[in-house]
């Protein structure tokens, strides 16, 4: 027997490990709590105060900057929305809830095919088997089919007949595993947008018209073709001469061609003094004179058929700065003859470039800035004239007659200007007869229009006839201005001149009697758009200020 003092011992040990680990936590903790020395201290206010953090679903992996091409603005643009969904796992399973309308539809299929079974299993004849004695063995067997003919789940229970085993023929097995499956990777591509080209026309009346002029001439040399009944060794003796003559034409040309280089060559080669002057000579002396220097001739250009010819006209070339035009024609108005119009190379000083001969004398000429081979030409005789550089003929591509606004007196000067809106080339022309007139470059025809005409009474509209021809101011000279595209000067043999706009046919802007004979010249400065400069046949040369009258 245990002694009463042992019983005890045994029961405050009992006590002791029975006592709960969260009563001694509650003892420890009502005590002094431990606070580390660097704590931050705050006070009872600060300690009840409430900050709010907000969760929200966002995806902190997620891009915020994605940006896709937009064919349709042919830019890359932002996108605004992006998918926050992140997937970490994903199962699929065949599992189908009993009561869900697809359970329902499989239980639908499976229902005939089992009745089919048990309607074969039914038809089976029953074999004949012999009587045999019974043995335990058998008994054990018939009572476990009594067994399962008992349960309610058999097949025996449903069809009423015994389940037929099959006998494993090839000792057959299941087995299984389970492979890796191969990790899948998602690879896009983007392509660049296909090359795109904008294009636009416009069908006017007058390009309906020339179509339809075509086709009309198409079918007539049609017609031509079919009548013709030439025989085959006249078609083939012209075809061999036709092939003859262009291989002439291009065997000429490309001898011309390399004449041409090799005279260049010859011309440089002589001169190349003079060339050398052109960039270096300083004349020594100029330091020993008063304001006045030394002017030294370099090259000397002539044609020996217009030795009877003055010089008219002259403009440089603003796209080729070695090349230059030069009109030739006479002062003599009571002896008028034909002109020539010369192309001047600084390469070749010995001869010109090329020769356009005219049947009245050139007073002015103009080369275009942009398309340097359109030069236009005004006559002595009142004509208009534009020339192609490219073409091969000598006729004019467009020439203005009586019936399509040609000047009455000779045009003295011509000037082309910027395209209108249907990017039509157009220039304008002043004539003695008062007329200050555009001209338009269409498809096949030159097309004017009556900007302003001059009298001495003031401005006369365009569209107004019957003017007095003792009261017409004669127009020698003009200008555009730089940069206001509708402002212009025009200088009259009176020694007027009118500022005037295109807008406004009617009247003068402003009138300045600044000479006492006619204004030869009158040019807007490039620098300073209120200032213009004039010359006189009265020896004065007088610079203005277009704001101070």
């Amino acid at each position: 027997m245990a002694t009463p003092n042992k019983t005890a011992l045994a029961k405050k040990q009992d006590e002791v490990e029975r006592v709960e680990p969260g009563d001694a936590w509650d003892e420890w903790g009502q005590g002094k709590t431990q606070k580390p020395a660097d704590q931050l201290q705050l006070t009872e206010a600060e300690l009840k105060e409430e900050f709010t953090r907000v969760l929200s679903a966002d995806n902190p992996h997620a891009p915020e900057n994605i940006v896709r091409f937009n064919f349709k603005e042919l830019s890359y643009k932002p996108i605004s929305t992006v998918d926050q969904t992140a997937v970490h796992f994903v199962l699929e399973g065949s599992l189908v809830y009993q009561d869900s309308d697809e359970a329902r539809r499989l239980g639908a299929k499976q229902s005939p095919q089992e009745e089919k079974e048990v309607d074969d299993i039914e038809a089976e004849p029953d074999e004949e088997k012999p009587e045999t004695p019974a043995t335990p063995g058998e008994d054990r067997g018939e009572g476990e089919e009594a067994g399962e003919e008992d349960r309610p789940d058999s097949v025996i229970s449903k069809t009423g007949k015994p389940e037929q085993k099959v006998t494993n023929q090839f000792n057959f097995s299941d087995r299984a595993s389970q492979t890796l499956n191969n990790p899948q990777r998602n690879k896009s591509c983007q392509t660049e947008p296909p090359p795109r080209c904008s294009f636009s026309a416009s069908a006017n009346q007058w390009e309906i018209y020339d179509a339809y002029d075509e086709e009309l001439q198409k079918q007539e040399k049609n017609k031509e073709k079919q009548k013709a009944t030439t025989s085959k060794k006249d078609t083939d003796k012209s075809k061999k001469k036709a092939m003859l003559m262009e291989t002439q034409n291009d065997d000429n040309s490309k001898v011309a061609k390399a004449a041409k280089i090799l005279e260049r060559m010859v011309t440089l080669n002589t001169f190349d003094q003079i060339a050398q002057d052109f960039r270096y000579f300083e004349d020594p002396a100029d330091g020993t004179k008063d304001q006045r220097g030394t002017l030294r001739p370099l090259w000397k250009f002539q044609y020996d058929k217009a030795t009877r010819l003055s010089v008219t006209a002259l403009c440089w070339n603003k796209k080729y700065p070695d090349l230059f035009a030069v009109g030739m024609g006479s002062y003599d108005f009571t002896a008028q003859r034909g002109g020539l119009l010369l192309f001047f190379s600084l390469k070749n000083s010995a001869f010109p470039e090329n020769i356009y001969p005219t049947k009245s004398s050139i007073i002015c000429l103009d080369i275009h800035k942009q398309l340097s081979y359109l030069v236009v030409v005004g006559f002595y005789n009142g004509c208009v004239a534009v020339y192609n550089l490219k073409n091969e003929g000598l006729e004019p591509l467009y020439k203005s007659r009586a019936k399509t606004g040609k000047h009455t007196d000779p045009v003295w000067q011509v000037r082309w200007q910027n395209d209108d809106m249907d990017n039509n080339h157009n220039f304008y022309s002043v004539s003695a007869d008062g007329r200050v007139v555009s001209w338009t470059l269409f498809k096949n025809e030159l097309v004017f229009a009556d900007v302003i005409r001059l009298s001495l009474d003031g401005a006369v509209s365009g569209e107004s006839e019957g003017v007095q021809q003792s009261s017409v101011a004669c127009g020698t000279s003009f200008d555009f201005h730089k940069q206001i595209d509708y402002l212009f000067l025009v200088g009259t043999a009176e020694g007027k001149i009118h500022k005037c706009s295109k807008n406004y046919s009617s009247e003068f802007l402003d009138t300045y009697d600044a000479h006492s004979a006619a204004v030869d010249a009158v040019k807007w400065n490039h620098f300073h758009p209120q200032v213009f400069i004039s010359c006189s046949i009265d020896w004065d040369v007088k610079i203005w200020d277009h704001a101070y009258k």
